[in-house]
């Protein structure tokens, strides 16, 4: 347990600050597989659109440090081939 008042007020923001970062971990994950699951229902149409969303989600927490920007840049570029790959 933390033994002073600066380390017990910084043991609180960083709770604070993990529950925060798991939040936007798990929005990621979902942006990622809503494009997943649109891709293998293979509308096109809508694959591309929720792409868009999700760019915008993953730039997003690439923004905020939450995942490297390398990360953010392979995940854009894989679901960006899932999406040109379809028929």
């Amino acid at each position: 347990m933390a033994n002073s008042a600066q380390a017990r007020k910084r043991a609180r923001q960083n709770d604070k600050q993990r529950a925060r970062n798991a939040a936007l971990r798990s929005t990621l994950r979902t942006a990622i597989k809503k494009v997943q699951k649109a891709v293998l229902a293979g509308d096109k149409a809508v694959a591309q659109s929720i792409f868009g969303e999700s760019m915008k989600t993953i730039d997003s927490i690439a923004d905020k440090r939450i995942i490297h920007k390398n990360k953010a840049s392979r995940h854009k570029s894989r679901l960006s081939s899932a999406v040109k790959a379809m028929a």
